[in-house]
């Protein structure tokens, strides 16, 4: 059996050891899978948040309200009395899953992971009205928490992009074909 290594980021010496080559078994990628996706994602109004804790290193896991965003991204509004914030502030990788579930098995439902970078937008920040405005479109209800002072904007931009549409619809693609500037090369990268 091969195995293939991939060097994630070359500044942090880490790598992600695989059986078998990326995209292995999963389908081409089309404009229609990436706009299905990008559904998703407008219409998803929450999201599982993976993190990792600065205390201990170990995944943290949460559910945060989410909004859409400008260029594929992902924004949210949140507190500082979390264990997801001082998290994404210690190190920015982290992982979100978008779906919803129905009846019967939940696997047989489509849901995103996109593996992401976590951006703060601290209330300073000239982007932090675009943050806000944007999240409290989505959740109109955030105006109750919003201008709290231990409340921050994240930006999360999906560097990849793993999309089960349904049970035989696996699909991986580059977080950056979101923004839905780049479907020429939408094939699997």
């Amino acid at each position: 059996m091969n195995v293939y290594c991939q060097l994630v980021r070359p500044e942090r010496p880490y790598a992600i050891m695989t059986a078998s080559p990326p995209n292995n078994g999963r389908l081409p990628v089309t404009p229609e899978v990436l706009t299905e996706a990008r559904a998703m994602i407008a219409a998803a109004r929450h999201a599982a948040l993976g993190s990792l804790s600065p205390e201990d290193g170990w995944p943290v896991v949460t559910r945060i309200g989410i909004a859409p965003f400008e260029q594929g991204r992902v924004a949210a509004l949140v507190s500082g009395l979390t264990a997801h914030t001082p998290a994404l502030l210690n190190d920015e990788r982290c992982a979100l899953m978008i779906g919803e579930t129905g009846k019967g098995d939940p696997l047989a439902h489509p849901r995103l992971m996109l593996k992401c970078e976590a951006r703060a937008v601290r209330r300073d920040d000239a982007a932090f009205a675009a943050v806000r405005a944007a999240c409290l479109t989505a959740q109109p209800k955030s105006a109750l928490y919003a201008d709290l002072p231990d409340f921050i904007g994240i930006v999360f931009t999906p560097l990849s992009v793993s999309f089960n549409a349904g049970f035989g619809r696996a699909y991986a693609f580059e977080g950056a074909l979101l923004d839905g500037g780049s479907e020429a090369g939408a094939g699997n990268p």
